[in-house]
């Protein structure tokens, strides 16, 4: 995989909390697409729930921020910041995320400015939406 398909050339973040493993678009400061493949033995499937593994909802709305990051990370204008969580709004949980599923995620700015920004995304099985928000971010400055 070239440099820039993998998440970790965008991302701050690694494992076990890196949950991209491949960037399939990017277009830098507007979108970006990736896959996320649950194999079975991630670390949450254990505890939620046991009998029945379940993706947790946040870590498909991180997944889906962690997408949006890649976005902005790959503008040149925002290299050297940090995207942070500012907010969650019209989250929707439509199907469960189960071992053996592949996520595909997608990000797409609605706004950025060099404090801040808001993007829309989606998780989705196949064709099928799983989750779709809308992610508010602030941008610091990184360590």
């Amino acid at each position: 995989m070239s440099d820039s398909r993998d998440p970790a050339f965008w991302l701050p973040h690694r494992p076990p909390f890196l949950l991209l493993d491949e960037m399939t678009e990017i277009e830098p400061g507007r979108r970006a697409s990736a896959r996320w493949r649950l194999r079975g033995d991630e670390w949450f499937f254990a505890g939620h729930f046991p009998g029945r593994p379940t993706t947790p909802g946040v870590l498909l709305l991180e997944s889906i921020a962690q997408c949006g990051a890649v976005a902005v990370l790959s503008d040149s204008a925002y290299a050297g910041r940090l995207p942070l969580f500012g907010g969650v709004e019209h989250a929707r949980f439509r199907r469960q995320v189960v071992p053996g599923d592949t996520v595909t995620l997608e990000c797409e700015m609605t706004h950025l400015s060099a404090r801040a920004g808001k993007g829309h995304g989606w998780a989705r099985l196949d064709d099928r939406v799983a989750v779709e928000t809308d992610l508010l971010f602030v941008l610091a400055d990184a360590p």
